[in-house]
């Protein structure tokens, strides 16, 4: 009988750890409904209040100096580049603002999070997801694969173009991304990291233009690197990713966004995917527009801070949203993988704490979703937390970051 007794007290004590843990698990792995957020305070999260209240005065002293005209700041940057011109929509930007998020829960935010505003390059990302989707669906067989075996013809759609006119005799009238012998040789996987060395013009930009060489001998007549073997952060091969993608899922690629991940997450009905004003294709008898991987010369990602939040949560995640896989461990896997020609750098625009040469106070396996202006999405999985901050000076992240970091109680 005694043994009996011991036996049936081990059963009840396991269901009892059995359901404790899964409690636990559950505590850890909190998502937020749609429309619902659940908040904690800082001592609840294990956050000392003081420390943290100091970082989030410190991003709101940073505000970046910028202009908030962000289309005046566009002529003062980048539109001063040769062909820079925009061509896409700007909106005027709001306070700084915040969030920080820790275990799943807001711990705490700033400004106005519910202030649709551009987010710049964090749009790459979001470009990066949709080549995940669809290498989770087998629609991409394997990211090493060359990306103009997956290339068909894309007709620009030029309102009032007549292709009976003598000026257009003998012109090619689709676009082709990868005719060159040297753009024949890109991967999927080149596009993602930026180290491709695309050649050519899409969308009235020629690549040489974007961030252009201060040697202007260079522009045209560069020497090619073989693709893999230099990263460079462009803007136009950006957008031939996205094009690519387009290409490969046939619709747009803010439909697809939003069926398979912002949806699924909860994101509101606020955000918008924007391209240029000359982007739109036709492709199976329908207009649309292909959309920009950021800001650059306009459009890219307009969204509020709880929505880049609610993203950031998912790749802290690994993909996963509650008990849903939304993208692939593999992928997610993939994506924080460093970039052999930048270390720093794995998918577009995944940027890595490797080695702590971003942030040196932060994890190693910190990484950040970064945009102009600054926009960021820092995710820090060791201490499960998520912040973004938005309008701060690109040479205070670091800082604050550590301030962050700092306020985690040991």
């Amino acid at each position: 009988m005694k043994n009996i007794y011991m036996s049936f007290r081990l059963i009840a004590l396991a269901v009892v750890v059995s359901i404790l843990s899964v409690h636990v698990s559950a505590q850890q792995h909190y998502v937020p409904t749609a429309g619902t957020w659940d908040r904690r305070t800082p001592q609840q999260a294990k956050l000392d209040p003081i420390k943290l209240k100091e970082a989030i005065d410190f991003a709101v002293a940073s505000e970046s100096k910028t202009t908030r005209d962000l289309e005046l700041a566009h002529y003062q940057s980048f539109g001063r580049e040769p062909f820079g011109d925009a061509i896409g929509r700007f909106k005027a930007r709001g306070n700084a603002t915040g969030i920080i998020i820790r275990n799943g829960y807001i711990v705490a935010e700033w400004g106005d999070p519910s202030r649709v505003d551009m987010t710049f390059s964090v749009t790459k990302s979001f470009i990066s997801t949709t080549v995940g989707l669809a290498l989770d669906r087998n629609l991409i067989k394997d990211l090493n694969d060359k990306v103009v075996d997956y290339d068909s013809p894309v007709a620009s759609y030029v309102p009032g173009q007549r292709f009976d006119a003598q000026e257009r005799f003998g012109k090619d009238h689709f676009i082709e991304l990868f005719a060159t012998p040297h753009n024949r040789k890109i991967t999927w996987d080149h596009l993602l990291r930026q180290t491709s060395d695309w050649e050519g013009s899409l969308w009235g930009k020629f690549d040489w233009a974007d961030r252009p060489d201060r040697d202007t001998s260079k522009w045209i007549s560069r020497e090619r690197n073989e693709p893999g073997a230099v990263y460079e952060y462009n803007d136009v091969r950006v957008n031939v990713l996205a094009l690519a993608a387009q290409n490969v899922w046939r619709r747009p690629l803010p439909q697809v966004l939003k069926e398979y991940v912002m949806d699924e997450i909860g994101a509101s009905n606020t955000w918008r995917w924007f391209g240029y004003e000359n982007s739109f294709v036709i492709m199976d008898g329908q207009i649309s527009q292909a959309v920009s991987g950021g800001g650059h010369w306009g459009g890219g990602m307009f969204i509020n801070a709880y929505d880049m939040a609610r993203f950031g949560l998912l790749t802290s995640r690994n993909g996963k949203w509650g008990n849903k896989q939304l993208l692939s461990e593999a992928f997610n896997r993939q994506a924080r993988t460093p970039t052999s020609a930048q270390p720093t750098y794995g998918f577009m625009n995944w940027f890595l704490n490797t080695d702590k040469k971003m942030y040196a106070a932060a994890p190693e396996s910190a990484f950040v979703h970064v945009g102009n202006g600054t926009n960021i999405i820092y995710i820090d999985p060791d201490n499960d937390i998520v912040v973004v901050a938005r309008w701060i000076e690109n040479g205070k992240i670091s800082e604050f970051i550590e301030k962050v970091t700092a306020s985690v109680e040991r």
